[in-house]
């Protein structure tokens, strides 16, 4: 069984990583998967799969596209890899829904792809919901497969044992990290009463990224679009006396240094809360 096909990839890649982001689970806000979404805006598709082994589309239905009464096309949820080069370093992107089925197998095959092309690092992206405001800087967690991936300005946390549901991004990531290639990930706090996408987050991820594989990601146009949702998240705290309390205790909160089991047991709770 063949989970992925590999189509023309360049073979005089220059430092190779492959960065990582699934719509889903650990995608607070849609910041990571529109992440990954908007570095691979441009970019040549160099790798698909076998969606329907990979998707239940009863829980994530094609979308069905009607023109005056006709049925005119479906578009079904689709993973890829893609490829594009950034101050002559080779990025690959693999991006779309995450996988509800052969997590295991996938893993396998996304391994023997990372070795077959010289994969030097993996890069998960992903957001989790948390106590901030939107007034602030987006917080960033990190992880790393070990010591010494990560740059003295990236936080490695939370610290301790720290007991979750998985997702399908560190199924993967798990093993990969066991075949010898390094892996880390950043993952943006969004604030928890944000409902839709946030460029904030977003943007943050990628200027995570940017300064962790030292390549210059333009990420203006993210950043216009986080200064709009800014103005329109204060219009609505100052027309709502509860809500500026709420972000009044928000930022309280910001401006103490929470210990490394604090941090722990919120996200702990949190999606211990998502799993029931």
């Amino acid at each position: 069984m063949t989970l992925l096909r590999i189509g023309e990839v360049p073979d005089d890649l220059v430092a190779p990583v492959l960065i990582v982001a699934f719509d889903g689970w650990v995608d607070a806000a849609g910041a990571s998967s529109g992440a990954a979404e908007f570095l691979a805006d441009g970019a040549a598709r160099v790798v698909t799969f076998d969606d329907d082994i990979l998707f239940d589309y009863r829980s994530r239905r094609p979308t069905l596209h009607i023109i005056d009464g006709t049925l005119h096309r479906l578009e079904w949820p689709e993973l890829e890899i893609d490829h594009r080069t950034i101050d002559g370093r080779d990025l690959l992107i693999l991006h779309g829904p995450e996988p509800d089925f052969r997590w295991r197998q996938l893993a396998d095959a996304i391994g023997e792809f990372c070795v077959r092309i010289g994969v030097l690092q993996w890069i998960s992206l992903g957001a989790i919901p948390a106590a901030v405001a939107h007034t602030r800087p987006v917080p960033i967690l990190a992880n790393a497969s070990r010591d010494g991936l990560l740059h003295e300005a990236e936080s490695k946390g939370p610290p301790g044992l720290l007991r979750v549901p998985s997702a399908a991004l560190s199924s993967i990531e798990l093993p990969i990290a066991e075949m010898g290639i390094p892996t880390v990930g950043f993952y943006a706090q969004v604030p928890h009463y944000i409902g839709g996408p946030y460029a904030a987050a977003s943007a943050s991820l990628l200027r995570h990224l940017g300064r962790h594989l030292g390549v210059d990601l333009d990420v203006a146009a993210l950043e216009d679009e986080a200064a709009a949702q800014r103005q329109r998240l204060d219009a609505a705290v100052a027309a709502d006396d509860d809500v500026r309390e709420i972000l009044a205790r928000l930022e309280q909160t910001a401006d103490e240094i929470p210990s490394g089991d604090e941090l722990a047991a919120e996200i702990e709770r949190f999606l211990r809360g998502q799993a029931d």
